[in-house]
């Protein structure tokens, strides 16, 4: 009965397959009826094609100004980063005060001294230049309004913990007082060892335990100012133990739970259930509490934070003027206040689109000064109250620019050429259908024939399924498909108007560009939250980019790749403008603005490492090097996952022993296999450029 049973099926799948089959052919047959083959219209016509293409080129040459239009280097860079009249990307590190670098032969020069892609350039000029310009914003704003305090910045560590990245921006701080925040015990720990400039201020945020509040209070005993702010309810009573233990007056801050809304991904970080912070009723709470304990003339500071990258500057425009009733108030309740601090949210335009788009903001940095300084100075004034000095926590405003991530394009996937293929004699009736449909392309017909070589791509992949096309066909087949796209997609590109079907064939038609990066290790934001981040070519800019590419990095992972890129003003472009690869020849590209929470945040996703970094700094003659930090070896990467590099080396020493007992490995071949083994060891874990 079985055996009958699949007979029977056996039967009727034959049944199906053979009316499926008698269906396509029918309907190839239906298109032949008013189709003529006509290979030397097909030569003609792949001739005419091939004359526009030059004649296009050579009627519109392209320019340095057609790049930086392309790249929108104008827009974000301005002023470090613009395009040589060689094509090559220039760094000002100094921004207005002068002096440049070629960005592609400074890393040319780094590769020649075994620094490999990917590479992280820091350039130390451009935070000194960011420090500088925060602090004369708010100098400026000071004078405009007739502000009667001062500023004095802090840098939120948690922004940027690398040591020299600290070092340095402590150094060039100096000469304003600029301080730094700390967000956690252990942030507070970088901050109270590096910080020596007297009369800056070290900003104590984020949870605390006992140990964490005490360990600031002592730090006064340094001559530090350590400012504890209270985040959380709890916190009141911790400080008030701590400052009885240690018989110590603490300087203390509290976190305000702002009514005014931020906006964006961070738009929680005011509001009734922002993370930290005290709503109203739990600040007159907290202020009760420190009077009984004779400590309400500690309590010096007021601080709220409405979120990071904030691109309308009337949000912040609405949190500066409820900070600036709420700290005069608190003078009036008795406390001691005489600092407020405005925290982060000033905004880097990411796109150079200046605009309220998330990846850029509509305002600029003295445009922000002005209105923190304005805001509070009418408060102040209104309850006749003396002024406080001012507090931001600008880290993403200071940090971004000064990082570039630079790195090469192993090779590409990409669609195949326009090559069509002569008709020879037994050719399936599908392929000759497609000849004919190639032929028909002109710019003023591009809809229909799109509809019939989709149509017949798909027939030539049934019948295939079938067995009524070889795979020599049916390859044949796809690769004629392909040169029907590239065809319309040639005519798409003079034309102002596209139909709807066609909307996507770019998309569809773009080459895979494999990165040798790392996406979660370099560029974690770009893949977690959407962020854009500009990237483009640091070389060729005088060549039109050709190829539309996505970037595919190094990991085993569908989603390692970047595929939103700057388009025009307030838009997210899904492929990226590209010049085709040469034959032993690198390609460069660039990814800029990212020096804020990226290497920090990164993870080691198929144990791909940090990357090397290069401190540089501008001299009269051109650059120095002020630091190099060499990237993560596999061996140090595999030590973060528990794994010896020595018990490594001697299992494979012993494996590779028994397989020549086994006469299955040479002792020649082994001793091969695991001197590239130990050299992998002590390698850079990314692949090695040409």
């Amino acid at each position: 009965m079985m055996a009958e049973r699949a007979m029977d099926m056996k039967i009727d799948t034959d049944s199906t397959t053979q009316a499926t089959t008698e269906a396509v052919i029918s309907k190839t047959d239906r298109r032949e009826s008013h189709r003529t083959v006509s290979p030397e219209k097909v030569e003609t016509a792949t001739q005419s094609n091939t004359i526009k293409r030059s004649a296009a080129v050579e009627a519109e040459e392209w320019s340095i100004e057609k790049s930086e239009e392309l790249y929108r280097i104008n827009g974000w860079g301005d002023p470090y980063f613009s395009i040589n009249a060689v094509g090559h990307v220039t760094v000002s590190p100094k921004g207005l005060r002068g002096g440049s670098l070629d960005l592609c032969d400074l890393v040319n020069g780094l590769k020649q001294r075994n620094l490999e892609l990917p590479l992280l350039i820091r350039f130390s000029d451009i935070l000194e230049d960011r420090i500088e310009r925060l602090n004369a914003c708010f100098a400026k704003a000071i004078a405009r309004y007739n502000y009667p305090g001062i500023y004095r910045g802090v840098f939120p560590v948690k922004c940027n913990q690398q040591r020299h990245f600290v070092q340095n921006l402590v150094k060039f701080g100096q000469p304003y007082q600029f301080g730094l925040e700390a967000g956690s015990k252990p942030e507070l720990l970088i901050a109270l060892a590096s910080l020596d400039t007297k009369g800056a201020l070290v900003i104590c945020n984020g949870y605390k335990d006992q140990e964490y509040v005490e360990t600031a209070m002592l730090a006064q005993k340094l001559g530090q100012t350590a400012i504890v702010v209270m985040e959380q309810v709890e916190e009141v009573e911790q400080v008030i133990e701590a400052s009885k233990k240690l018989r110590i007056k603490p300087v203390l801050g509290i976190r305000a739970k702002l009514c005014a809304k931020g906006m964006g991904r961070w738009g929680t970080s005011a509001g009734d259930r922002a993370k930290f912070g005290l709503t109203i009723p739990e600040i007159l709470t907290a202020i009760e509490k420190l009077r009984k304990a004779d400590l309400l003339d500690s309590l010096q500071l007021l601080h709220f934070h409405i979120g990071s990258q904030i691109s309308s500057i009337s949000v912040l425009k609405d949190a500066f003027r409820e900070a600036g009733h709420i700290y005069t108030e608190l003078s009036r309740l008795g406390a001691n206040m005489q600092y407020l601090d405005v925290g982060g949210g000033l905004g880097v335009d990411y796109d150079g689109s200046k605009t309220t788009f998330a990846a850029s903001k509509n305002y600029n940095m003295q445009n922000y000064a002005n209105d923190v300084v304005a805001a509070i100075n009418d408060a102040c004034n209104q309850a006749s109250l003396p002024v406080p000095t001012l507090i931001s926590e600008s880290g993403r405003a200071i940090a971004s620019h000064q990082s570039v991530l630079v790195f090469d394009i192993l090779g590409s996937s990409d669609v195949v050429e326009d090559t069509v293929e002569a008709i020879v004699e037994g050719d399936h009736l599908i392929i000759r259908n497609l000849h004919e449909t190639y032929a028909s392309i002109t710019r003023d017909n591009l809809q229909e024939p799109f509809n019939d070589a989709a149509q017949f791509k798909e027939e030539a992949i049934s019948l295939f399924g079938l067995g009524y096309l070889s795979l020599p066909e049916r390859a044949k087949a796809e690769r004629l498909f392909w040169s029907c796209c590239h065809r319309i997609q040639y005519h798409l590109h003079a034309m102002d108007f596209v139909p709807e079907e066609l909307t996507n064939l770019e998309q569809v038609m773009a080459s895979i560009y494999y990165m040798n990066l790392s996406v979660f290790q370099s560029a974690p934001d770009s893949w977690a939250i959407d962020q854009l981040f500009p990237i483009m070519p640091i070389h060729r800019l005088n060549e039109e980019p050709t190829q539309r590419a996505t970037l595919a990095d190094l990991t085993c992972d569908s989603d390692g790749k970047i595929d939103r890129f700057i388009g025009a003003a307030r838009e997210v472009k899904p492929l990226l403008e590209v010049h085709t690869l040469k034959d032993n020849e690198p390609y460069y590209l660039g990814m800029f603005l990212n020096g804020a929470y990226q290497e920090i945040m990164g993870n080691l996703h198929n144990l791909f490492g940090d990357t090397n970094t290069v401190h540089i700094r501008l001299t009269p003659t051109g650059y120095e090097i002020e630091h190099v930090v060499k990237g993560d070896t596999m061996k140090e990467v595999l030590s973060y996952v528990q794994y010896s590099s020595d018990d490594l080396l001697e299992s494979m020493r012993k494996r590779t022993e028994i397989a020549m007992e086994e006469k299955k490995i040479t002792l020649e071949e082994s001793q091969m296999l695991l001197q590239h083994y130990e050299r992998c060891l002590t390698g850079y874990t990314y692949l090695s450029s040409m």
